[in-house]
Order: C-alpha cells, then structure tokens, then sequence
C-alpha cells in the first residue's frame, strides 16, 4: 500500500513538517514510529508520550494540492448535502479547506468565510459546486492568480461543471493523485474607453436595450473594416462560449482548444449577415457612433455583468494575457459531453 508519511515536529513556539514517502504494509507497525497511537478519520495518526512528535499516514495525494477553496452557487439549499460530504472527504484526508462566502454561508459557517480573490491566493485547487453559471463568475474573479479550477454539477447542462455529484468521491480522488485532464480556456476582455473593462469566458454581448428595435454599428478586426449592420446586436465568444449563447445564434460549435472567436450577428436584418470566425489574438471593435442612441445598447458580458456606452464610446474586445485553467477527470471527453447534453445521436 503506497502512503506517505508526514513528520510534524514542534520547534519553539512554530510546527514544522517534513514530507517522505514509504511503502506501508497492510497493517503498519505502530512501534516503529512511537509507544503511542490512535485512529482518526481514516488516517493513523502516532504520537510519542512527550508529544514532541506526530507522524500522519495519510493518502498518496498529490503533495501541490494541501489547500483547497471551495466555492458555490449562492442561496441554492440544494447543494448543501453534497458542499457539506466534500468538504467532510477533504477534511478527512488531511487537507486544508476554504471557504468562499457562498459556500460557507451554504453550511453555516459564516466566520469561516474568505473573500474570493483571497480563497485563490491561498488555495491550490478550487472546486465550484454548482451551475455553468457559477462556473462563470468564479472563473472571472480568480483568473488572476493561476489557480485551476474543477466543477461539479448541480446546474442543468453542465459544460465546464462536468463532474456529477454521484461521481464526485471518485473523480476528485483521482484528481487528488495527479490524475486529472488539464484545460487551458483563454477569456475576453471587453473595455469601453478607460471607464470600464470587464472580463468573460463565455462571451461579450452588445445588444439591444429598452426598445423593440434594432440598432446600427460597425465591426472592425484588427483595424480592417468588416461590415456595417442593423439587427439585434452581435455575440463575441470565445471557444468555451460556442455552446452558450453563440449557438442559439446559430454559430459554430469550436473546440475549446482552438486559439479562435467567433462573431455572430444577432436576429441581422441582412440574411447575409453570417457568423465570422477569426483569430484569438484579434482585437474587436465595435462602434455605434452616429448611428444609434447610446441609451439604446447595453454590453453584457457572460450573461451576468453589464456594461453602459456613453456617446462616442467604442467597444473594444481582445484576448485576456491570462488564461483559466480546469481539471477534468482522466475519462473526459469533450464530444461524448456534446452528445450528452445536446441529444445527439449514437452510433447507429
């Protein structure tokens, strides 16, 4: 049985741990390390009769993933009983789990609550119980420190939360170990003039506002002109996104991999008005100027956060320096997924 044993050794007023790895037998020899020991949530757990050491048999986890940070949709009860079994698995193995106000909220444990930006400077490893949606919002606020991210999923289709709660124990066993798919998925950044910027995964939206009728504007990539069009407003999606709003439009679907956007017009006037997609390093810019009331349009980015033009403004859209990362558990395969949650056929 492979384990690894953890020396913790007090110094002063400070505790010290020394990691090495040993092979253990099926029932270990408690006197090889000390007169004393006693059994605690799965682990063996030794202590000498001065207290001057401790050594903890634990599971053979990946040594990067100590400290975990949890996070969850808010105000949804319905995954309490699978937030509060995970964390009960992390905490038995040894781990150090934390809080987002979400999810500590969710089990009650409210003084236990980390700011976001601050769960993702201090963790290796954050999980997001809930929808695609949380998924989203999570993956804005800590793209900026590198962390990876995992799903599971208590929303409906569940593209980038991918692990179901039944498979939950399994899955982040595995990923625990080292075993795991990683999946680099780069965002958007949409910036009016220097007031706002605002970043998503899925896609930047400018639409139409507070009137059932269409607005005008010009597309330009990468200081090319490309067209002028009247229609409802056009989605500017990443890869992630070509399963979202972008394939209601009637886009592409694209593999998350590809180093692509895709531009799709929104209800056009024109039926010539088609999907366009280019290059992931394109820079978008959207302007409205002289052909439609600026309160008439609005940018909305992932579906969630929104965005005004004031008169003159251009929107201008472009890759993020930073990409998100996600595991997925070694099984994953991103077109057994598009079957599964658009009802495609199988084999014949």
């Amino acid at each position: 049985m492979s384990c690894t044993v953890v020396e913790f050794v007090l110094h002063g007023h400070g505790l010290r741990d020394r990691v090495r790895p040993v092979v253990c037998p099926e029932e270990p020899n408690y006197s090889e390390y000390g007169p004393s020991s006693f059994i605690f949530s799965g682990g063996c757990y030794l202590v000498d009769n001065f207290c001057s050491q401790i050594v903890l048999q634990v599971a053979d986890f990946n040594p990067q993933f100590r400290h975990i940070g949890l996070i969850a949709k808010p105000g949804d009860q319905r995954l309490v009983p699978t937030l509060a079994s995970l964390r009960v698995f992390l905490l038995e193995r040894g781990l150090e789990v934390h809080l987002a106000p979400s999810a500590a909220k969710a089990l009650g444990l409210e003084e236990q609550a980390i700011p976001k930006q601050e769960l993702a400077r201090i963790s290796d490893l954050a999980i997001v119980v809930g929808g695609d949606g949380s998924f989203l919002n999570a993956a804005r606020e800590i793209v900026s420190e590198d962390i990876p991210l995992v799903g599971i999923n208590l929303g409906r289709l569940g593209f980038l939360v991918d692990i179901s709660p039944d498979q939950m124990i399994e899955a982040l066993s595995s990923i625990l170990q080292g075993q795991y798919i990683e999946d680099q998925r780069f965002l958007l950044e949409a910036c009016i003039g220097d007031r706002h910027r605002q970043l998503a995964l899925n896609d930047v939206v400018l639409h139409k506002w507070n009137i059932a009728r269409m607005i005008e504007f010009e597309t330009w990539v990468d200081g090319h002109y490309v067209d002028s069009q009247r229609s409802d407003g056009i989605i500017i999606s990443t890869p992630t996104g070509s399963t979202a709003y972008a394939l209601s439009g009637g886009g592409p679907l694209l593999q998350p991999n590809l180093d692509a956007i895709v531009l799709v017009p929104i209800c056009p006037h024109r039926l010539s008005n088609r999907p366009i997609v280019i290059h992931g390093n394109s820079e978008i810019v959207i302007d409205t100027s002289g052909r439609t009331d600026h309160e008439h349009v609005r940018v909305t980015c992932d579906g969630q956060t929104s965005l005004r033009l004031a008169p003159g403004e251009k929107l201008v859209v472009r890759k993020h320096p930073r990409p998100i990362r996600l595991f997925h558990p070694l099984n994953h395969d991103h077109f057994n997924l598009l079957r599964a949650k658009l009802g495609w056929g199988g084999h014949p």
